[in-house]
């Protein structure tokens, strides 16, 4: 007999085959406002067109837990959940793993224990599970880029923000002083010049009040207030020089409006909020549900927003290891130097691991381990053969 995942396979090639009944849901997205569109969206119980092939009522996920036998959907005091056995498994497969090294470059980030090791995953029905110091607090640092990208899009629109940074994958080391050939824009949002050309951006228009505004926006992604961790930030500020290169290269090719002490010292601050684990998995969690928390119902990003940042994050969101990325675990996800690292399962789930020993480009060794571990057990790739792409095509054709 075929193991529980082999079986499930199995029926997923099965259920491939062109010509056999499926289920349809969903509805065409339509030219609305963003709560419109969600709630009509929610109404048919649907995924959206256009999303990274995944189908809430025939996904990877959803259907790999519906057929296992291994997989039970309860909370009986007698019973654990099969996601909360599978990260637990993840995590005591990767807890020795000892490669890497804690990231030294800002000096209190040095001292975090290289053994911290933490995983939460939370569903887009506000399900949260969680293993390890998935609740100790730690800087997200370069996790905040993508939202701070959504937010700047957001309230400058496209085309004030693509004045100052592409969307193109560079290639390069997450701090390279390189800006693109004749643009002279940084490559992307999610590399040091990028995420500094849009906090210029957002001080620009924003003047002392983004920082703020910032803190408030991540805060209501993750469900709760957040903090600045100030030693951090003094740390940051006190030895950033090579992010201080970067923002007078920018400013010398315009691509800073503002005062650029004051944009570096926004890129920063942000980059120094305090959050656990479990807040990015909330945070991912609010992407997925199309923008909106699923533990507190609030609307916090825009549906169009939501799209751009998840774009993003599926080409660029690994600096220099993208391509890996996609080629092995294949959903949006963004890293950070402290160990962070948070994934988008769109409308299904958001993934986070925390662990501070960093591979040679930057990110979490152990986070990435768990993700592939992840996605190779629940199908969460975006080609998977069980993602069966959208709603709306599998309606109308």
């Amino acid at each position: 007999m075929l193991p529980p995942r082999a079986r499930t396979v199995a029926n997923a090639r099965s259920a491939c085959v062109p010509g056999r009944t499926r289920r349809t849901t969903g509805v065409p997205r339509a030219p609305a406002v963003r709560s419109g569109v969600r709630a009509a969206v929610r109404a048919a119980g649907g995924s959206r067109a256009g999303g990274l092939g995944t189908d809430v009522a025939a996904s990877g996920a959803a259907a790999r837990l519906t057929e296992s036998a291994d997989a039970r959907m309860t909370d009986t005091p007698h019973e654990v959940h099969s996601i909360q056995r599978l990260i637990e498994r993840l995590h005591a497969r990767h807890a020795e793993l000892d490669e890497g090294e804690v990231a030294t470059y800002i000096p209190e980030l040095a001292k975090a224990d290289p053994r911290a090791f933490g995983i939460a995953v939370a569903s887009a029905q506000g399900r949260i599970f969680e293993v390890g110091d998935a609740q100790v607090p730690f800087t997200i640092q370069s996790v905040s880029k993508p939202l701070v990208f959504g937010l700047a899009v957001e309230t400058l629109g496209h085309d004030a923000v693509l004045a100052h940074v592409d969307v193109e994958p560079s290639g390069d080391a997450f701090n390279s002083i390189q800006l693109q050939p004749g643009t002279n824009r940084p490559f992307n949002p999610l590399i040091n010049a990028g995420a500094i050309a849009v906090a210029g951006a957002l001080h620009a228009r924003f003047g002392d009040e983004a920082f703020g505004m910032t803190l408030e926006r991540l805060g209501e992604a993750a469900g709760r207030r957040l903090e600045l961790d100030e030693t951090v930030y003094r740390s940051e500020s006190a030895t950033g020089h090579r992010n201080r290169a970067i923002g007078h290269l920018l400013l010398n090719f315009g691509r800073i409006e503002t005062d650029v002490e004051a944009a570096l010292d926004l890129y920063f601050r942000q980059c120094s909020i305090l959050v656990t684990a479990r807040d990015l998995a909330v945070i991912g969690a609010t992407l997925s549900n199309m923008g909106q928390n699923p533990l507190t119902g609030r609307e916090v990003f825009d549906i169009r927003a939501v799209k751009d940042m998840l774009s993003i994050m599926f080409t660029c969101g690994m600096y220099d290891y993208s391509g890996q990325w996609a080629y092995r675990v294949g959903v949006p996800a963004k890293s950070g130097v402290s160990g962070g690292v948070m994934a988008v399962v769109n409308r299904q789930l958001g993934i986070a691991a925390w662990s501070p020993r960093l591979d040679a480009r930057g990110n979490s060794r152990r986070g990435v381990e768990v993700c592939v571990g992840l996605a190779d057990e629940l199908g969460l790739h975006a080609f998977d053969c069980m993602n069966f792409g959208s709603s709306y095509l599998k309606a109308v054709l």
